[in-house]
């Protein structure tokens, strides 16, 4: 039979990673990788935590009746720096992960962070915009070292874990960005709280000038030093783990090393099998990311990847970079002139701990044990659609939302909204790009996607920063120019997530296939697009017979 004489030969040493048992090494790895995402995320996200005392240390007049905020453009830039950094990081590394190989290149990304976690909380300057200016500097090369681990987590994952529970090994990684962003509000809630009782400071109304103490300094640079601490804990681990199977065979055309490697991580005789690999070489042509071959295999693919992460991550990065703001504006945390400094970053901290907690960690989590049960693409339209109901459900109320005694209804609806992103697109996007695309091209195809999202994350910090601004100009913050609002801020980002849901359309479900199955490594390359064995990844969701 035709089909018989075109079946594909199998590497021995990738058959035995996609049927192998759960083990200890998949843990390992999960815990390896996984503590750099949750690295990525303390540092990412607890700038958030911080913003409102940067503002009250350097840009405070004592004569004015308000505290101290930072300046449109400083504001803009400290949130936004470390995410132009990510995006170029996931970029560079991704590309330069599939040149050199996963391994080569994991370790460079996490020195990367602790060097510039520790910098950061360094930060010197003789002036507000010079200690500002230093910030920016060192984050914006902390967001590089992080947009690295993006691409090789994921792929080293995909590349190690089985096909039956590689979904959820692959999410696995990504739910420790939950405790990243937990621990973030965890460490700010203590050290604010700490200084708080060492050292007491009336509201900025009874005295400006007392209200922020000279110790405040310190709180905001002990938080941001302290995000080097996990990635320290994992150097050493992530420098001794072998380069993966795929790569070391796939790419490198090394089946001896491969079989070698994954001989001593599996504990079983695994053959070399060079000449099979050599006649999967001759079959499987190479091509590149910009040639014809591409386009027509997974040009939709990567459109589809790229665009759902890039419109769920205007949401999120909106939704986490400015939720002290949404709790202003509904009340939920005092006008800053009724507190002093510390107090103002303890409950800042303290709203996002408990929106971290409920909403954020188990969505994670969900999806890590329901992914290779109900699938990637259902997961994801899922998600996207409860976020824009949920979104809708904030907005269209708004009003009712900020009147007293309704801030709690406020902060279940929120909370779900970050539910269903982390059970839904935050998470699958993620996970797929890492399953679908050829093993020479992984890395880069899930560096270009990481860093769309990454686009939209800017796009989310620096115009959710302007957007949410009142109409009204007499209750704009200082040196803004008037907004949207925060309602309609939300309304704009409930019609991204709906984008994100057509858009999901376009990527292929991966549950239960071999990573060559989803690339096509597993079958003849010179098979046109859509029919045979590549049928099973067309740009619909399902599969099609």
């Amino acid at each position: 039979m035709a089909g018989e004489e075109r079946r594909p030969q199998h590497l021995q040493v990738l058959t035995a990673l996609d049927a192998a048992k759960t083990q200890w090494y998949h843990f390992t790895a999960i815990v390896v990788a996984g503590m750099g995402f949750f690295t990525d995320a303390y540092d990412l996200f607890c700038i958030s935590l911080v913003t409102k005392l940067l503002g009250r240390i350097y840009y405070t007049d004592p004569s004015k009746p308000d505290p101290g905020t930072l300046p449109p453009n400083v504001a803009a830039a400290v949130n936004g720096v470390a995410l132009c950094g990510t995006l170029a990081g996931q970029l560079f590394f991704g590309w330069l992960g599939d040149r050199l190989g996963r391994k080569s290149v994991y370790g460079m990304t996490l020195l990367l962070m602790v060097l510039c976690s520790v910098a950061s909380g360094l930060s010197f300057g003789s002036t507000p915009d010079g200690v500002m200016a230093t910030l920016c500097f060192f984050r914006f090369w902390l967001g590089f070292g992080i947009g690295g681990d993006y691409p090789l987590s994921a792929t080293i994952m995909s590349e190690y874990a089985n096909k039956k529970t590689r979904g959820g090994f692959i999410a696995a990684v990504f739910a420790m960005q939950g405790f990243g962003i937990l621990a973030g509000g965890i460490v700010t809630l203590a050290i604010s709280a700490g200084f708080r009782r060492a050292f007491p400071a009336p509201a900025y109304l009874v005295d400006a000038a007392a209200s922020t103490v000279p110790q405040a300094d310190y709180v905001w640079r002990i938080i941001l030093m302290l995000g080097a601490a996990p990635a320290i804990l994992t150097y050493y681990w992530r420098t001794k783990m072998p380069e993966t199977a795929r790569y070391t065979a796939l790419v490198a055309k090394n089946a001896k090393k491969a079989a070698a490697d994954m001989s001593k991580v599996l504990q079983v005789e695994i053959e070399a099998e060079a000449e099979k690999l050599d006649n999967i070489t001759a079959r499987n042509k190479d091509y590149g990311l910009f040639s014809r071959r591409f386009a027509q295999r997974h040009g939709l693919h990567l459109l589809g990847t790229a665009a759902t992460w890039f419109l769920v991550d205007i949401a999120y990065y909106s939704q986490n970079l400015f939720q002290k703001d949404i709790f202003t504006s509904i009340h939920w945390i005092p006008k800053a002139r009724t507190m002093s400094a510390l107090e103002e970053v303890f409950r800042i901290s303290r709203a996002q701990t408990l929106i971290a907690l409920c909403g954020t960690v188990p969505g994670y989590w969900f999806t890590v044990f329901l992914i290779d049960v109900i699938g990637r693409f259902a997961i994801q339209l899922l998600g996207f659609a409860m976020m824009t109901v949920f979104m809708l459900g904030l907005a269209a109320p708004y009003h009712h939302w900020t009147t007293p005694g309704n801030h709690v209804g406020f902060a279940v609806m929120y909370g779900f909204t970050f539910f269903f992103a982390n059970f839904g697109p935050n998470a699958t996007t993620f996970i797929v790009p890492a399953e679908i695309f050829p093993a020479r091209l992984r890395s880069t195809c899930h560096g270009i996607s990481a860093a769309s999202g990454k686009a939209g994350a800017i796009i989310g910090a620096f115009g959710f920063l302007y957007a949410a601004q009142p109409k009204d100009k007499a209750r704009v913050d200082a040196g803004y120019k008037p907004g949207i609002g925060v309602r309609n801020a939300l309304f704009v980002l409930a019609a991204c997530n709906f984008l994100g849901f057509l858009f999901t359309f376009l990527v292929p479900e991966s549950k239960g296939k071999s990573l060559e199955e989803m690339s096509g490594e597993a079958n003849d390359e010179e098979t046109p697009s859509g029919t045979g064995a590549t049928a099973s990844v067309q740009p619909s969701g399902l599969e099609v017979v």
